[in-house]
This record gives structure tokens, sequence and C-alpha cells, in this order.
């Protein structure tokens, strides 16, 4: 069995070349939905060798076969791991051709594995390739004159990025890199394996963490999910409030980090705002989160005493498959348990990942970006749109009615009225005055690409 499919993308074959070089791409353009994820990627594609895991322990270990390779236009894997060599008998030779106004991508595999099967992954690969490489031809316009490189593009900054291995640190470092950027992995507890990572103790950072550090990402801190006990409370509390004020301290005393982008989230605004339209501009809400996210937001005050620009990313629910909330939604609907939230008018503020993704390294490269950003999509839905909308992505029905004990059972009842049961009508006003493109503005868009319901582009190519 075999699958083979061109696409045309309207972009220099050298640039789409390179990207694929750069460290991340693998990572980029693994689907969420496929259970492979990538553990080690390729040095080179001449003869490099890219691992990913898979479950019951399994490993898929794709090794590049030099034979196959012309530097510029053509590299080739082959799987290489029992028992998946003799099963899949894999190999993949992905072609690049010169083509008026662009490059044609071809990808020719050769393998056991039905090509129906394959169709999804590399329809996702061929889309998200695609809104990538645009993304950073939009970068481009945006970064400042003494950020550009030599062919006038976002010249390369050295990033410092916490919360590396999270759903968002993950994709957020792969598009970094891929962009041309150094990324410096601040992890904590563990020693530096290479000049990529460095140790960080959040309760006592060394002085010289941001050492040649231009920005610093932080993304670090207990997860929400979980009952709100008081211990989990007192964590999600401590692991952002005092952590983020001594990263500050950092930024501000360093010569060279001049941006501090931090993570912050539309707990800001409180729970319940009904119908209200939550710009950047609308006051801080009640309860426990929006007094973290008030705490978490002040922690960054002495780098913007210092004069270093400061931006707080107020995130709305990030729909990735590969984490949070839409995997256990999916269960649930594949399970026919899928079903809205008491009436379904709780107002829905979501976010696709790669948009998520996009403002954070526009907000690492753009100077008109400073203070709060509402991280949310253009077109906040109700919880009953969003229903609808997933069960047409799963063809699985919806008409259950989950009464408010289910998530509060879960949760417990503060927990649930503050994240599953949140009603917040949130607008992102900064960007869209900014004139920000989303890659998905509708959730129907971001849920195809997230869990694999996009067709395969054709030799035409897409519209830039």
């Amino acid at each position: 069995m075999s699958l083979t499919t061109s696409h045309f993308i309207p972009f220099d074959r050298e640039d789409v070349w390179d990207w694929h070089t750069r460290t991340g791409a693998v990572v980029r353009l693994s689907p969420p939905f496929a259970p492979m994820t990538p553990i080690r990627e390729a040095s080179r594609l001449s003869d490099g060798t890219t691992v990913f895991s898979l479950p019951a322990g399994l490993r898929w270990v794709a090794r590049h076969d030099l034979s196959g390779y012309r530097r510029g236009h053509r590299f080739t894997d082959v799987c290489v791991s029992a028992p998946l060599r003799a099963l899949s008998n894999w190999r993949h030779v992905h072609t690049f051709a010169d083509a008026p106004g662009g490059t044609i991508i071809t990808d020719d595999v050769s393998t056991r594995v039905p090509g129906t099967a394959l169709t999804g992954l590399f329809a996702y690969r061929q889309h998200q390739l695609f809104e990538d490489l645009k993304f950073l031809r939009r970068m481009a316009a945006f970064t400042p004159d003494e950020l550009r490189d030599e062919r006038g593009g976002a010249g390369p900054l050295t990033i410092a990025v916490t919360g590396s291995g999270g759903t968002v640190g993950r994709a957020l470092c792969a598009q970094l890199t891929t962009a041309g950027h150094t990324v410096i992995r601040l992890r904590r507890g563990s020693s530096p394996t290479d000049a990529s990572t460095r140790a960080w103790n959040p309760a006592d950072p060394d002085p010289e963490l941001l050492t040649g550090v231009d920005v610093l990402v932080h993304l670090a801190g207990e997860p929400l999910m979980g009952r709100f006990t008081e211990g989990h409370k007192r964590s999600i509390r401590t692991s952002r409030t005092a952590p983020t004020r001594y990263l500050a301290d950092l930024v501000a005393a360093s010569p060279t980090c001049h941006t501090m982008v931090c993570a912050s989230a539309i707990g800001y605004y409180g729970h319940d705002r009904g119908d209200e339209v939550l710009t950047e501009a609308a006051t801080g809400g009640a309860g426990f989160l929006a007094e973290v996210c008030r705490e978490w937001e002040r922690g960054c005050g002495p780098a913007a005493d210092a004069g270093k620009r400061v931006v707080n990313i107020r995130t709305g629910i990030v729909l990735a498959g590969t984490g949070g909330v839409l995997p256990l939604l999916k269960m649930l609907f594949s399970a026919g348990l899928g079903g809205k939230f008491g009436d379904g008018s709780l107002w829905f503020s979501w976010i696709a990942l790669d948009d998520l993704t996009d403002i954070y390294c526009r907000a690492v490269v753009d100077p008109a970006l400073t203070g709060p950003v509402n991280a949310t999509a253009p077109v906040p839905v109700r919880n009953g749109e969003m229903t609808e909308a997933l069960a047409s992505e799963l063809n699985r029905p919806a008409f259950l009615q989950i009464p408010t004990l289910g998530p509060k059972l879960l949760l417990g009842s503060e927990g649930a009225e503050q994240i599953a049961l949140a009603n917040q009508r949130v607008t992102p006003a900064v960007l869209r005055e900014l004139g920000h493109t989303f890659r998905y503005p509708t959730i129907g868009r971001a849920l195809a690409h997230e869990l694999g319901g996009e067709e395969l582009l054709g030799s035409t190519g897409p519209r830039p």
C-alpha cells in the first residue's frame, strides 16, 4: 500500500527547506490526534534519527536514509525499530520542487499501513506547515527594524521559557525554534544537559539565570484542574505569585533581557460576568482565580518599573488535542456521554492552541504589545454551540443535558464554579485593534485541525 500526495504552497523552496531543517519541525508537524509523541528529533535530514513514543512503551524510530537525500530538494526516512519495522515497512520520501510563485511538496509513502489511515495525518501536516510559514511572513511585518535579519525577517533572539514541558510550552518552543530563534528551557530541579536548558529554582533563582537572554516567556504554574482543596488552591497561588516576582526582579536587573511575556488567564475577570463583553479594559472580578490572576500580573511589576516591556497573556480555554479539556471532552463524546452543561447558555471563551502560540510569538517581537492581552478567539460561543460543533466534528450524538452536579463532584463546588461552569464573554480587543490575524477564528475550524477533520490541500494550493 502507498500514499502519494502533492500540494503547492506560496513560499520559496529554500525557505521551506530551511524550515524543515530546524529543531522543532517534527513537533510542529506531529498531529495531536495520532498516538505518536516525538521525544528526539534528528539533528540532520541527511542521516539523522527521530524517535517517537507510542502506547504500550513502543518506540517508532525513523532513520534518515542518506541514499535518498539531495540537499534542498529531497530527504527520506524509514522505520527501523522492531517490531514496527516489519509491521509497517515504512519509507517516506519528502520532495521539494520549484514552482511559479512557490514550492510543490510531494510526500510519497510506501507502507503496509492503509492509505486511508494516513490521509488525516498528512492533511494536518500540510495545513500546519502552510499556516506556520504564513505566520512567519506576518511576523516579519510587525518586527521592528533593529530585530530584523538580513533577509527582512524576524532576526534570531535568545528566549528563555519556563513551563516548556507543558502542552503550550512544547508547541511554543517548537514554533520559536522553527522561526530561527534560540530557546533556553528553564527547568525546575534538573541539572542542565546542554546549552538549551538551565536549572531554575522558582523560590531562589540563580542571579545569572538570564545571562545572554533577550526575552523571558514565563508559562510555569500548578495546573488548575483538580478539586479545589485548600492544598490545591495554595499550590495554584504559590506556584505563580512569588516565582513570577523573582523572575521579574531578574528581568529588571538584566542588561540584555528587554521583554517579559507572562501567562495569565481570563479568570482575571471573575467566573460569571453574564453577557458583559470583557475587553482588556474591563475591571477585575471576584473569586479565587481572579485574585490569583491579579497577584500573578502584579508579580511582573519589578520588570515594568525598570522600563522593560511586559505582556500579560490572559488565556481562554485552550483547545488542544494533546492536553487540557479537549481530550476529556472527546472521550466523553466518543462514549456517547457528551452534552451541554445545563441549558447551554454559559459563555465559552476559547482559543486554538496554534493561535495561542502565535500570540506568544508576536508578544516576543512586537513592541506594540504591552500590558494585558486577551488570548481568546474573536468569536466566543456559548456552551451549547461548542457542544454542537464538537458533536458534529466527532460525528457523535450530544443530546444529554449534563447537570451541574457532575463538574462539582470532580472539581468541588468552588472548582466547578471557577472553571467548568465559568461564564465569561471575553473578546481580544487589543489584538483586534492591531489587525491580528487568527488561524482559526471559528470553533469548527479549530476542532477540525486538532481532531483530524481537515482535507488534503490540492496541487493548486492555498492562498497566502
